[in-house]
């Protein structure tokens, strides 16, 4: 999906224009037109579904009043994402009306394209509306289980997208998706937990020695950082067990799951250099430690 300079200050073009900040490329322009159209439409679709969810829509209630509410149910998430389920069920629908929002909308070209089925879009929602009612991890299975609703089917979608999905191909892309979540997870430790939420197993902070207290200082003690290090371990190893991902695939889409492998490893180096200090700044890796980190998957395939 393309937008134009008349639309940039929309709703939907702030929201498309986060793909900027993410820890990999989301459409690059080396893959064909029509993949970067559909990945964007997902990548919209899934911005949109998160904004809603974690409060973080654009002041006003403009996103609110193109479902057909009003501007203040843009403040109530869960409103927000009943009205984007049955928005998103008109995407799939034969007949009938329109998706209400354009980011919808932009869908609905995709999926009659692409074949791409509702599933992996609900359970972006769900996701969300676990982050509504769950705010702490009991242990490693719980976070995953959610990481299987808020990572996992975006890789789904875009082995979709581009018709190249097999069994062994899920599996790996799951293993990447999940890795990627949980390393945002530790990059995002801070602000989280501003939220009211913390994706650290409460497992591994007991065996850390870790209380919420540790994670409210302004800067990291050496048991968070003992902490972060070993989770940053777990999900480098993920990591590692998905990116032969890379290497069954050829050409272009080999070079854009590069960069999702490339950004997950970049962001653990980031953290690595940070000395596991999560706390006292979000982490983040350079443009050159991207693309070094991107150029390497590439070259290994793995």
């Amino acid at each position: 999906m393309t937008t134009t300079a008349a639309d940039s200050q929309s709703p939907t073009g702030a929201t498309l224009r986060k793909a900027a900040a993410e820890n990999f490329p989301v459409a690059p322009r080396f893959l064909p037109r029509a993949w970067r159209e559909d990945l964007m439409a997902v990548y919209g679709y899934a911005r949109l579904v998160d904004d809603a969810g974690d409060g973080d829509l654009a002041p006003g209630g403009a996103d609110a009043l193109l479902l057909g509410l009003d501007p203040a149910a843009a403040d109530d998430p869960a409103v927000m994402l009943d009205a984007l389920e049955a928005d998103l069920a008109r995407v799939f629908a034969t007949g009938g009306d329109a998706p209400s929002h354009p980011l919808l909308r932009a869908l609905v070209p995709t999926v009659r394209r692409t074949g791409l089925e509702p599933g992996p879009f609900r359970d972006l929602i769900e996701a969300n509306r676990v982050d509504q009612r769950v705010t702490r991890y009991a242990d490693r299975a719980q976070l995953l289980a959610y990481c299987e609703l808020s990572a996992n089917p975006v890789g789904r979608l875009v082995l979709g997208v581009t018709g190249t999905a097999t069994p062994e191909r899920l599996r790996r892309s799951d293993a990447v998706c999940t890795a990627l979540q949980l390393v945002e997870h530790l990059q995002d430790t801070a602000e989280d937990l501003s939220r009211g939420r913390i994706y650290l197993p409460a497992t591994e902070m007991r065996r850390f020695r870790v209380t919420e207290t540790d994670l409210a200082a302004p800067t990291a003690g050496a048991s968070v950082r003992a902490l972060v290090a070993s989770e940053a371990d777990r999900a480098r190893r993920l990591l590692d067990d998905g990116a032969p991902l890379v290497g069954s695939v050829h050409g272009r889409l080999r070079m854009l799951l590069a960069g999702f492998v490339g950004g997950g490893r970049a962001a653990l180096s980031a953290i690595a250099a940070a000395r596991y200090d999560v706390l006292a700044g979000t982490p983040r890796p350079t443009r050159t430690g991207l693309l070094r980190a991107a150029g390497s998957t590439l070259r290994r395939g793995m």
